[in-house]
């Protein structure tokens, strides 16, 4: 199998030590890929490369920008059965959520190529007589981008489209779980005849991370930071980001509740909810991890929900004979087999659930309280828990009963009292009778707490990747005090 090398300054280029590492299949262990393990100077000479190719790609007519956004996602496309064979080895996805990574990052290029006629300002009123008063948004400079392994191709293209967009150049930090699946979507992206160091990426051993990513923060080109994963890694991210004074966008962490009221279609909200907890083996920022249901239809809903998470099974993915495939890591199967431990020693109920190795079926927790571990920690895996509420003051103090606040949902028939109990949800993303798993490139797309802050989608990344600038032209004489 060929090593993966770094891509800088539009070249191909082992590490300069040498260095690889490598990722195994989940599944079976055996070798998925070997890439090169960048060193600081690697990283210093792809933020070098980003900085030289800066000022002619910032100068470059926004037509161009778009012909070549729109380049890239037919290029994605046709990269699409090699990138899904590389899901299902790096991460154990299934073949629909990789195809389905695929598409959506299309889109998003598309929607990327759209913005690139919207960097635009203003004329604001100036009380100086004879002043004219720009606010006009400008490309920043060289943008960080860091993506995660779980929706691998969507938030990889999410972390570079809008930046590239706005005429910023990008050094992406690939993920150390799927380094294959980056560097085809970065192969792709970079087919389409973008100029030499518009686009960098290194790939990096774990260990390595944290001097990597410190070296690229701290370089001068370095203008903008994104990154999403864990709430853990995202606080190192904006210490280090604060500490040289760069902005951060970071979408973190999420422990999304679906509330379900005594008036909800229960048939809707038992689809919606397990369709939005297990998805991708619940390995989303926006999985639905808490089902609040009020007491009044909870045996209902309990009932309706045990048959649905029952049929949910999990094999793997290169069979493609199961709804589920693998968790990514050994890890996060043992952390979701321990919140189960836990939660069912403590009192709750397993309705569903088990597996071996990273093959987890769909699990469910009912009668989940506050004591249990699995109330407030992330489960990132195929696991729901359901949480009774006396009544719908309760149920939104629950569903606000988390340090998370990304992704939410609200099940019932009277849409305008649903609609006033999403008001009161603290999260930045909230959906009424639909899941909380929805993504779509042109949606402002972040958390509040501790799922991060700042955009992703639509115009809203034209303000996250630009700085404002107030310019002036004074069209006739001044008058000084001294």
């Amino acid at each position: 199998m060929e090593t993966l090398d770094l891509f800088i300054g539009g070249a191909m280029r082992p590490a300069s030590n040498g260095a690889t590492f490598a990722r195994h299949n989940p599944v079976t262990g055996a070798l998925a890929t070997t890439a090169a393990a960048a060193t600081a100077e690697d990283a210093q000479a792809a933020a070098d490369a980003a900085g030289a190719a800066f000022p002619a790609w910032s100068a470059t007519p926004p037509a161009e920008r778009r012909r070549l956004l729109l380049a890239a996602a037919e290029a994605l496309a046709a990269k699409a059965d090699a990138i899904v064979a590389a899901m299902k080895a790096e991460i154990g996805a299934t073949e629909g959520w990789a195809r389905f990574n695929c598409m959506l990052a299309g889109q998003m290029l598309v929607e990327a190529a759209g913005l690139t006629t919207q960097v635009k300002g203003e004329i604001v009123p100036s009380n100086r007589l004879g002043t004219t008063a720009y606010a006009v948004r400008q490309p920043a400079g060289v943008v960080l981008a860091m993506a995660p392994w779980n929706a691998p191709v969507i938030l990889g293209i999410r972390a570079i489209a809008a930046p590239l967009a706005c005429g910023n150049t990008v050094v992406m930090k690939t993920s150390e779980l799927c380094p294959r699946t980056h560097a085809l979507m970065l192969q792709a992206v970079a087919e389409a005849g973008f100029p030499e160091g518009v686009i960098n990426a290194i790939s990096n051993d774990p260990g390595d991370a944290p001097a990597l990513v410190e070296a690229l923060i701290a370089h001068p080109a370095v203008r903008r930071v994104n990154f999403t994963g864990s709430t853990r890694v995202g606080r190192i991210i904006a210490e280090t980001a604060a500490r040289h004074l760069k902005p951060a966008l970071l979408e973190l962490g999420g422990k999304a509740p679906l509330i379900v009221l005594d008036d909800a279609d229960l048939d809707a909200a038992v689809e919606a909810a397990g369709f939005g907890a297990y998805m991708n083996q619940g390995q989303i920022c926006m999985s639905t991890e808490r089902i609040i249901v009020m007491e009044a239809v909870a045996d209902a809903f309990v009932e309706k929900f045990t048959a649905r998470v029952q049929a949910l099974t999990a094999g793997d993915p290169e069979a493609g004979e199961h709804p589920l495939g693998a968790l990514a890591t050994a890890a996060g199967a043992e952390h979701v087999g321990a919140l189960i431990a836990d939660a069912t020693q403590k009192g709750a109920r397993l309705i569903a659930g088990g597996g071996e190795g990273t093959i987890l079926n769909a699990a469910a927790l009912d009668g989940v309280t506050p004591n249990m571990r699995v109330y407030s920690e992330e489960s990132f895996g195929p696991l729901a828990a359901i949480i009774r509420a006396g009544d719908l003051d309760e149920a939104v103090r629950l569903a606000n009963d988390s340090d998370y606040g990304l992704s939410a949902a609200v099940f019932g028939r009277d849409t305008a009292r649903a609609m006033a109990v999403a008001r009161r949800i603290e999260s930045g993303i909230c959906h009424v009778n639909g899941p909380t798993v929805h993504d779509e490139a042109q949606m402002p797309f972040g958390g509040v707490k501790a799922s991060g802050y700042g955009r992703f989608g639509g115009i809203w990344g034209v303000a996250e990747f630009t700085d404002l600038r107030w310019i002036t032209v004074q069209d006739g004489p001044l008058h000084y005090p001294i």
